[in-house]
């Protein structure tokens, strides 16, 4: 891969992990000179690196006299900071100043400011009614909420005293939010009375009405007017007797307190996408999600203060929980409810520009569909102040490495992460004074022992195989709901290779250090006993003009498996034979001929999560007459239907 970006002596030298650096060799006595020495010190000295993590990064905490890892040989098993009492909410909300903490805007054009005076007022307020409603520590507080402020406010203020916050996106069917909600018994529930999405306004408050009615311990439903100024409660059903409007929830004026918990205190259980079955409900420790996220925040990203960071997520994507911790740096942050293309491809450059973004989060599906939409933010407005693009979701394409330098701006450090909801944050990341890559994230995360295994359980390097990590780390679940004696936990990350988290994705550590990322293990596609990664068929095939999206599976066929090839067109596309020739040639020419499809098969829209993935295991299921197992995990289900039946893959 060739080099596409390297930062400046200047940026280097002002950057967090420098400081960092220099403040480890100085307080240890060491000679760290580079992010490769940095690296094999964090993975070969844990108790040191994360000691000295916390230290750095100002972690307000009450310490005791424990080890840093009790158990560092257990995997599973070892305990972070057991001795430690500290509150997850108090550290984000440190700063108690008139900087902005948050803005809002939505695709209406709507608008909110929040300073940290202010937040913290907020959350003071929600947590005296909370407390009220009898929440404590271990008590689940839920939100089926559009991206407004109002969540990482009733987050805070869960966090503030203890309870455990869960989100989903108002998005969810009824059945949906039950799958998820319906297993964890929420004490409170927070709901707007609808969002905004495509120019349409949708109703929140029926649906909740019914799932409210399904959820046995339910005390309170706290609503808060986004569509209109006055909702009303009555729409909620039966509900609504026990339903308050967000203004008049808990008590204005009240003092903040903060709960001291344990390090391993549950903060967070975020679910899996339940794509192949009821969703995990997995447990995010708040001590373990601080330190990781304050970590990758100060050292990875080199977020500071002056940071105006933004990042386009939804409340049930696990990106929303990895951009709230930001506010424990006191950056602002940048929030944005609705179509990230309505009313057309700039709207959130747009708001990048109003804002003086300069930390733009996204997913590498929306970077492909901004470019095949033909739009060049470098064109269109003035993004002078943003300095660094992150990108997560699914591999990031090598083609859109050349549009984010070409297209929007050649001097900006563009980090591809990948890591996940089991992790609440990322094994591979950017690095603020390393190079960019062409296609590669730029390294592995500080801390975590990261591997790639070959399938005997061997690390190898220069090939591809299993992303493991082979020595505990901080964000690890604290396990998953209603699983008491971890067995299922074990099951999903323990079990491929003995003493190694197995994270289910495909990849390969290159000469630079850096990670590529093939696809996740369960749809690395098989013909003839060649491993092959479904990411390497999109960068080939989405690189034609033709091709909106692709998605490839393997269908058993004849004693083996061949590559089925799904394409989503242009409007006025057709897929003839001279284009089917085409795809076939780019994708032998930029891969193998083992990648080229068996196949190619046009259909009018692919299946995705709510998080915007596209699910090659629904597809798969569907085209061999399988059941997919939880529709209700997918934003449109009813794109499945264009896979059923089809003539094409019977002969």
């Amino acid at each position: 891969m060739n080099e596409i970006w390297r930062p400046s002596a200047q940026r280097i030298a002002a950057a967090n992990l420098t400081r960092f650096v220099a403040c480890v060799n100085a307080r240890r006595n060491l000679a760290l000179r580079d992010y490769a020495a940095l690296y094999a010190w964090s993975i070969e000295q844990p108790q040191q690196f994360w000691g000295e993590l916390a230290h750095f990064a100002d972690v307000h905490a009450d310490w005791g006299e424990g080890p840093v890892i009790e158990h560092p040989e257990r995997m599973p098993g070892a305990r972070f900071f057991p001795a430690a009492r500290l509150n997850f909410a108090d550290n984000l909300l440190r700063f108690r100043d008139d900087q902005p903490a948050v803005t809002f805007t939505n695709e209406r054009g709507m608008e909110q400011r929040l300073t940290y005076r202010q937040l913290s007022e907020e959350v003071a307020r929600l947590a005296a009614g909370l407390k009220a409603e009898g929440v404590g520590p271990g008590d689940r507080v839920a939100g089926y909420l559009p991206n407004l402020p109002h969540a990482l406010i009733a987050m805070l203020a869960t966090a503030s005293l203890g309870g455990i916050w869960s989100s989903c996106s108002p998005d969810f069917g009824v059945q949906g939010v039950l799958d998820r909600f319906g297993q964890i018994a929420p004490k409170v529930l927070f709901t707007a009375d609808g969002y905004f999405y495509s120019g349409k306004t949708l109703d929140s408050l029926a649906p909740i009405g019914e799932v409210a009615r399904q959820l046995p311990g339910l005390r309170r439903i706290v609503v808060i007017a986004y569509l209109s100024q006055s909702p009303r409660l009555e729409q909620l059903g039966p509900a609504h007797a026990y339903a308050t409007h967000w203004a008049a929830f808990g008590q204005r004026g009240a003092p903040l307190h903060f709960t001291p918990l344990p390090f391993d205190h549950p903060l967070y259980i975020l679910f899996s996408s339940g794509t192949t079955g009821a969703p995990k409900c997995i447990v995010h420790g708040a001590g373990g999600t601080l330190l990781q996220h304050q970590k990758e925040h100060l050292l990875h990203v080199d977020l500071k203060r002056s940071d105006q960071m933004f990042y386009f997520t939804t409340c049930g994507w696990m990106m929303w929980n990895w951009l709230a911790s930001a506010l424990a740096t006191g950056a602002t942050l940048v929030l944005y409810d609705g179509n990230p293309f309505h009313p057309d491809p700039g709207v959130l450059w747009r708001m990048a520009e109003r804002q003086r973004v300069t930390i733009f989060g996204t997913s590498a599906k929306y970077l492909s569909a901004l470019e095949k939409h033909g739009y060049t933010p470098a064109r269109h407005v003035d993004i002078g102040a943003l300095r660094c693009i992150l990108s997560t979701g699914s591999p990031l394409l090598p083609e859109s490495f050349d549009f984010v330098y070409r297209d929007i701006k050649p001097d900006v450090h563009l980090a591809s992460i990948s890591g996940g909801t089991d992790i609440v944050s990322c094994f591979a990341l950017g690095c603020p004074i390393l190079p960019v890559y062409r296609g590669e994230l730029q390294c592995r995360g500080l801390g975590l022992r990261v591997q790639i295994y070959d399938d005997a359980g061997n690390p190898v390097r220069g090939q591809r195989g299993e992303l493991v990590c082979t020595a505990p780390f901080p964000s690890m679940p604290v396990g998953f709901w209603n699983d008491p004696d971890g067995r299922r936990y074990r099951a999903a990350y323990f079990e491929r290779f003995a003493g190694a988290w197995h994270h289910g994705d495909y990849a390969e550590l290159t000469e630079h250090d850096g990670i590529i990322i093939h696809g996740r293990s369960d749809t690395v596609l098989n013909p003839g006993g060649v491993r092959i990664g479904t990411a390497e068929i999109y960068s080939a095939v989405e690189r034609l003009a033709e091709v909106i999206e692709s998605v490839a599976v393997a269908q058993d066929w004849r004693g083996d498996v061949r590559v089925v090839l799904f394409v989503r067109l242009r409007a006025g596309v057709e897929l003839d034979e001279a284009l089917k020739r085409r795809i076939r040639a780019e994708i032998r020419t930029r891969t193998t001929p083992r990648h080229v499809p068996a196949k190619i098969i046009a259909v009018a829209d692919i299946p995705r999560t709510r998080s915007g993935k596209l699910t090659e295991l629904a597809v798969r299921e569907v085209i061999h007459g399988r059941p997919v197992k939880n529709i209700d995990a997918l934003a449109n289900p009813q794109a499945l239907e264009h896979f059923r039946n089809l003539p094409e893959l019977s002969g």
